[in-house]
């Protein structure tokens, strides 16, 4: 009986101890299988494709920006910094949110006779981005030397990934996503 009585115990140790273990394990699982990171994302190259539009989009898990571009996306950064700064000029763009994503897409915002392809009536919020989970601002600072940078205020410093999709047509779009959360 002795003999029984521990064996019934132990058994119950052992699952309230795999219980302990089970819930650790299931919390340490990725937020909506995200598996991305928050340090720079970049492809070093320069083109002669031109930024046409912003636009952004929320899903389920991220928020979502856009960069469509008339051409081949072939050379982009996207990172966290301290501050968003205007290419040439080296001004402070302020953007909302807890964290400044800085995107610098190597291809103008503007054509081979200095027309703009792209303008947005209000650059400080070049997108609207009202209601998202993650977005707080999108500014569109201008293009300079073949460069566009937009700065991205976002919640607060969350994963995110950059890649290029090809079109529509002839186009590409660079997209960036950022998580809801770690």
């Amino acid at each position: 009986m002795k003999k029984r009585i521990l064996s019934v115990l132990a058994s119950g140790a052992l699952l309230v101890g795999l219980g302990a273990v089970a819930p650790a394990t299931a919390s340490a699982a990725p937020y909506c299988g995200i598996r991305w990171g928050s340090l720079p994302e970049s492809v070093t190259a320069t083109t002669s494709a031109q930024v046409e539009n912003l636009r952004s989009g929320r899903h389920d898990c991220f928020d979502r920006l856009v960069v469509d571009l008339d051409g081949t996306v072939t050379g982009y950064s996207v990172s966290y910094v301290s501050r968003v700064e205007q290419l040439g000029s080296g001004q402070v763009v302020p953007l909302s949110g807890a964290a400044d994503l800085q995107v610098l897409v190597e291809a103008a915002a503007y054509d081979d006779r200095g027309e703009a392809t792209y303008s947005p009536r209000t650059p400080s919020r070049a997108v609207d981005v009202t209601g998202y989970r993650t977005f707080r601002q999108v500014a569109f600072t201008g293009s300079f030397e073949g460069q566009t940078l937009i700065g991205l205020g976002v919640r607060a410093r969350l994963p995110m990934r950059a890649f290029v999709l090809d079109g529509p047509g002839d186009g590409s779009r660079l997209v960036i996503d950022v998580a809801h959360q770690w």
